[in-house]
């Protein structure tokens, strides 16, 4: 048996694999919510859809808000992509477009950078201490989604 650095083996959950994850769950909770809309405005038959779909859509929006930027701080981004990733999930269906442009253009490694690199920015620095903690990085990560969306509660619903 071959032992390999974990440098050269493929993340299981890499940066590519997660964001185009979350960027696919983003619009497929999108075209939840358009439906439970369209069951509710158009066919006035229920609103149950809209209010599943939208809290469900809500919380995987900043899902892929918290992915993008942890994605973008890990593989570098320029703050110009970072800002770009964050709209496109305001359209229906735009995270699928963007992941794959941030594919064909490369920004989507098989590994996280920040596992194995020194971090050189103030940033970089808590972003790669959750790297290097994958457990905890989730659960600070779902924290985060939890906080953010029980904020946006607060605030009330989007006009």
């Amino acid at each position: 048996m071959t032992l390999t650095s974990p440098a050269t083996t493929q993340d299981t959950l890499s940066p590519r694999r997660l964001f185009t994850a979350v960027a696919t769950a983003e619009a497929v909770t999108w075209a939840l919510l358009l439906t439970g809309m369209f069951l509710k405005y158009v066919t006035d038959t229920t609103e149950v859809v809209v209010r599943v779909g939208g809290m469900l859509h809500g919380a995987v929006f900043l899902a892929y808000c918290v992915t993008t930027v942890v994605v973008a701080v890990d593989q570098r981004w320029p703050l110009g992509r970072l800002v770009l990733g964050l709209a496109c999930a305001v359209p229906p269906f735009v995270t699928v477009w963007y992941e794959r442009h941030a594919e064909r253009q490369g920004l989507l490694d098989d590994r996280w950078r920040l596992r194995a690199d020194e971090p050189g920015t103030p940033v970089e620095r808590p972003t790669a201490w959750l790297l290097r903690h994958p457990g905890l990085g989730l659960l600070v990560g779902l924290a985060a989604v939890v906080v953010l969306f029980f904020a946006a509660l607060a605030v009330g619903p989007p006009v």
